[in-house]
């Protein structure tokens, strides 16, 4: 919704100025102000300070006061249900506490500010239901407006007004049609069906935030956190209404949280201990609708970050979004149960309010010049490539950003996140200057707005914070601004990245292009060309070939170039360099040796991931080789082309099974998950023959050979070229290597369990090669043996 269409909007327009209706001093004594108590609160949190100021304050308004003084008149809102208090300017956001809930939203420049309160009905009808006013001098501290509302607010919702400048060129937005929601809200009601407008087709409805109940509503059955070493961790990036919104599914709430809880088995059984959950927090799906017909259905586009999406949610917008907080702690806790860590996606790059031609919905209208990183004549910076860039290290936002990250894992018990375009909060924020951070001038500091910093104050919060110690942190350490940070995004030892140098140099390499087997043997290693010299370790290194953006690993073999002209953008927009190969034929409808071939090169990609050092991460799908078609940037399709197929997992489990397999080898094999870089004591490097690696340029195959303190000692061959060779195997007297893994044979060949029925005589057939310590190789394949007593 433009801003003009919002000035329009009968319930927002058609009241007086703020500034008119806010109490005064007026003639006569002034009013008496109640002042904080210091040994009252002595030891106190600064919930119970809060709790324990406003009851006092309560109380003394309450006593029937002698003295001569003048009182200031007592105010009531809701029909006199409740009374109207001062409040307190801390904790920030609305704070259910006893007899009441104190509401506190930071605004350095509004000059005047008023709470407005909902009930549902009235929310839907696009109608304020009461107005607050805050008195500039009673219910404001600093930059913090405050006030504490007495009695019952159950089944209310809240937002702000805030008079002001409003002057776009200057960078302000304060403006009174609008109320927008608390960026402390724990929960946005707005529409309540996921793909559905408003009345009157509005896909912008007026939206507020949740007021909470000063008592928990769930019962998290002594959940702790499973604070795996990240070593260890098998990461699946999935999206939340992807995962269980097609039919296939067979859940009762497809598309939610509640569905997916009925899905945690089968990641379970696929060998997953961590889930990346794309965005998550409250976002518009229909945000394109005033254009086109695309849904928003990626989320990369926040507008609250500390509220779960109610449209993910079986409940929907009920009982005011707390039924929506609830269901995503359940989806936590039942994954916790299953020895499955949860990790979010965060977007604290950039919100959904876009650039000067988007809606005013929180930040914006709360105050802009401190959320966004502007340029002098108000211009929005765009590092981000969605029309603004969120003000990461501005004293205030940082605080907001380390609050939001310490809400998410002290009430919602999450593990870790994930942070979109991470290199955007490393930049200096708008009007930066040393003595803004550091108390002091730096002698011929020349930082300017959007500087990459060294030391950024942001990361420095999060790395350092006692709360957020021992969470998982991964930065997609890379920006829209063309700022690429991957091995020198500022750590403190705690940071991992996304390594999308991994990606880049595993894809061409198993496509058989010349000059990366140097490379190639690096990533095998947890990239110590990358991590090492800066104190870091493996597995600060995420290992990835697929993600949600780009190529699905199905897509990676079956296509050379992209086909996103269901986007909309002409196929402009997508990575144009996948560095993929479609294995001789374009498409899905190929010869049988085309697909044969494909379906070794999935099974190469993922043998690759699990026998490298650092975390290895696959995308939803990809174990059983989802196709979009050679769509590579799927934001906008909210269809099958992004749902997981389970019908499809079921039509190709050969790749399913073998993906489980590969897994489990991984989590058997203590050597294929190191707390440090492998050294020449465990790991040895071959070619076609023992200690003899061919690291030229033209080199399409690498070979090593692990100890390992569970399975003895492993041997792992890549052979990308397109002939076929025989290997000699290391000599290792009184034992015989046995093949695990072989990628060129058919399932249930390319992975040999002990249960498979004819295994004795499948390892029999290879016993020539085998008793003369060779093992043959197809074009294209990789293979894995272990070592054995040579009985």
């Amino acid at each position: 919704m433009t801003m003009m269409a919002m000035a329009k909007a009968p319930c927002l327009c058609a009241r007086p100025s703020l500034a008119a209706r806010a109490r005064r001093p007026g003639p006569g004594p002034a009013p008496r102000l109640r002042r904080w108590r210091p040994n009252a609160t002595a030891g106190k949190g600064v919930g119970e300070v809060c709790a324990a100021v406003v009851e006092a304050a309560t109380k003394a308004e309450d006593e029937d006061d002698d003295e001569e003084e003048a009182v200031a008149e007592d105010r009531y809102a809701l029909g006199g249900a409740c009374r109207v208090l001062a409040g307190m300017p801390a904790p920030l956001g609305a704070t259910a506490l006893a007899g009441g809930v104190n509401f506190a939203v930071y605004s350095g420049g509004a000059t005047a500010a008023a709470l407005c309160l909902f009930t549902p009905e009235d929310l839907k009808a696009d109608r304020v239901t009461e107005e607050v006013s805050l008195d500039p001098l009673m219910n404001r501290t600093g930059n913090v407006w405050h006030v504490f509302i007495e009695g019952e607010l159950h089944d209310m919702l809240y937002g702000y007004r805030f008079d002001g400048t409003f002057a776009p060129h200057c960078g302000h937005y304060l403006d009174i049609s609008n109320v927008v929601v608390d960026p402390y809200a724990k929960a946005v009601i707005s529409r309540g069906e996921y793909g559905v407008p408003a009345r009157g087709n509005n896909c912008w409805p007026q939206m507020a935030g949740m007021i909470p109940l000063p008592y928990s509503t769930f019962d998290w059955e002594g959940d702790l956190p499973l604070r795996y070493p990240q070593k260890d961790l098998v990461i699946y990036e999935m999206h939340l209404r992807g995962f269980t919104k097609h039919d296939s599914s067979n859940v009762e709430h497809p598309g939610t949280f509640i569905g997916a809880v009925s899905k945690l088995d089968y990641l379970k059984e696929l060998g997953v201990n961590c889930i990346e959950l794309m965005p998550c927090h409250e976002f518009n799906e229909l945000e394109y609708s005033t254009s086109s017909s695309k849904m928003n259905f990626w989320g990369y586009s926040t507008i609250n970050f500390f509220s779960p999406m109610t449209r993910y949610t079986s409940g929907g917008i009920k009982n005011c979004g707390r039924d929506a907080i609830n269901e995503f702690k359940t989806f936590v806790r039942e994954a916790h149960k299953r020895g499955i860590e949860v990790i979010l996606d965060v977007v604290f790059n950039h919100t959904a309010e876009g650039n000067e031609n988007g809606p005013i919905l929180s930040f914006r209208g709360v105050d802009n010049t401190t959320y966004y990183m502007l340029a002098p004549k108000g211009e929005f910076y765009n590092y981000s490539g969605c029309g603004n860039t969120f003000n990461c290290n501005h004293p205030v936002v940082r605080q907001f950003i380390v609050d939001c990250l310490r809400y998410w894992v002290m009430e919602m018990h999450v593990d870790g996140f994930r942070f979109d375009l991470a290199s955007i909060m490393t930049r200096g924020s708008s009007l930066w200057d040393p003595v803004n951070v550091y108390g002091a001038p730096i002698e011929g500091d020349m930082i300017t707005t959007g500087t990459p910093l060294v030391t950024p104050p942001l990361i420095d919060m999060i790395s350092n914070d006692p709360i957020l110690g021992g969470v998982k942190l991964i930065a997609e350490a890379w920006d829209a601004g063309g700022l690429y940070q991957v091995g020198q995004f500022p750590h403190w030892n705690v940071w991992s990245e996304w390594n999308g140098k991994y990606r880049d140099i595993v894809r061409q390499f198993i496509k058989g292009t010349d000059g990366f087997a140097g490379g190639f043997a690096e990533c095998l290693c947890g990239s110590p060309h990358l991590y090492q010299a800066g104190g870091r370790k493996p597995w600060h290194s995420i290992n990835f070939v697929c993600a949600h953006d780009g190529f699905t690993l199905g897509d990676l073999v079956t296509y050379n170039n992209k086909y996103n002209l269901p986007n909309g953008e002409n196929n402009r927009d997508g990575e144009n360099h996948n560095l993929s190969w479609n294995c001789g034929e374009e498409g899905e409808f190929a010869r049988l040796s085309v697909k044969r071939l494909r379906k070794r090169q999935m099974r190469n990609f993922f043998v690759c991931l699990m026998v490298s050092q650092g975390v290895p991460m696959f995308y939803m799908g990809d174990e059983y080789g989802h196709t979009k078609g050679g769509n590579n940037n799927t934001y906008c399709h909210d269809s099958y082309v992004n749902y997981f197929r389970w019908d499809k997992k079921e039509q190709y489990s050969d790749l399913q099974r073998f993906c489980c397999l590969m897994t489990k080898f991984r989590k058997e094999c203590e050597g294929l998950g190191l707390e440090d870089f492998p050294t020449a004591e465990r790991l040895q490097w071959h070619g076609h023959q023992p200690g003899k690696p061919d690291w030229s340029e033209n080199s399409r195959f690498v070979a090593f050979s692990m100890k390992d303190e569970r399975q003895g000692e492993i041997y792992v061959a890549f052979n990308t070229s397109h002939l076929p060779a025989v290997v000699e195997l290391p000599e290792r007297a009184g034992r015989r290597w046995e093949p695990v893994v072989d990628t060129g044979k058919p399932a249930p060949y390319d992975f040999l369990t002990d249960d498979l029925p004819d295994r004795a005589l499948t390892i029999h057939q290879f016993s020539h090669f085998l008793n003369s310590n060779l093992y043959p190789m197809l074009s294209y394949s990789s293979v894995i043996l272990v070592l054995r007593p040579d009985v």
